[in-house]
């Protein structure tokens, strides 16, 4: 009698096991489709920081940077076309997604589509990209990812013989950075948006357990301030599968700009990769 009792016992784990992985599975995924991006492809191993200004002798390179205002060291990553003059290029600062940090870029074929842009005979740029976190604004964890980018990124650039940024590019928590960047420097000559992480009320922004509050949200949310944006320098894509759709499209109603392109494609790194061709043509053109 206890065999058959065993085996009905073992059934029911068995069963209640393959739920809860089901469940599981199935969290991962919202979280993923929410923005958590996957862990970044290594890159080329670091190399020490210039003691001097010195210009760049390689196309990619990763450094990692002491950065008082983030409290930790970061990753620097410069990506730069092949076969011209790296003195004096016009950088684009690009800022990376949730769960991910600045060697992502390595990954989304940033390097082929600069490329492409010079010789279809547009302006060479620099692309520079930094580690972020907390939606790449200050929430009071002593860790500020914008004065980060506003008093660090420049002196880290100058030494290596490039330009102030004057383009930024953001990927879905980036997005959200790089709007908020753009609101303190409007001097940006570009700023190109993919799967912005934006929110459209204070419940959807509290699930993200990052802001402290409503107010400390509202301060930074690029939706609430929307008339801080040029639409002339502003570009935005995003998937129509992507769960940040619907702000996305608020975003493009309330400030116009220069690009919106909604078309077929998820949260992830293949539709990033397919629009990375038309967002580093949209920095170029701009910085012309």
């Amino acid at each position: 009698m206890r065999r058959p009792a065993a085996e009905e016992t073992g059934h029911a784990l068995n069963r209640r096991g393959l739920l809860l992985g089901a469940a599981a599975l199935g969290g991962s995924a919202l979280l993923s489709a929410c923005g958590a991006e996957k862990a970044p492809l290594v890159g080329p191993p670091p190399v020490a920081p210039p003691t001097s200004p010195t210009p760049l002798t390689e196309a990619v390179t990763v450094q990692k940077m002491r950065s008082a205002a983030r409290n930790r060291d970061v990753n620097l990553v410069i990506i730069a076309p092949d076969g011209v003059s790296r003195v004096g290029l016009p950088v684009c600062v690009a800022l990376h997604g949730r769960g991910a940090d600045a060697r992502t870029f390595l990954n989304l074929d940033v390097r082929n589509a600069l490329n492409q842009a010079v010789s279809a005979g547009l302006p060479a740029f620099a692309v520079a990209a930094v580690d972020g976190d907390n939606y790449w604004v200050d929430v009071g964890k002593a860790d500020d990812p914008q004065r980060m980018l506003a008093d660090e990124l420049p002196g880290w650039l100058s030494q290596r013989q490039l330009r102030p940024p004057s383009a930024m590019f953001g990927i879905s928590m980036g997005g959200f950075g790089a709007l908020r960047y753009a609101r303190e420097h409007k001097n940006l000559k570009a700023v190109a948006v993919a799967s912005a992480a934006l929110f459209v009320s204070w419940s959807d922004a509290k699930s993200r357990k990052v802001f402290a509050d409503r107010e400390q949200w509202e301060s930074h949310e690029p939706l609430l301030h929307t008339g801080d944006l040029s639409a002339s320098s502003t570009g935005v894509w995003c998937g129509n599968s992507d769960p940040f759709v619907r702000a996305d499209r608020k975003l493009i109603k309330a400030v116009q700009p220069a690009v919106g392109k909604m078309s077929e494609g998820e949260h992830n790194d293949d539709y990033w990769r397919g629009i990375m061709p038309e967002m580093m043509k949209f920095v170029a053109e701009r910085l012309a």
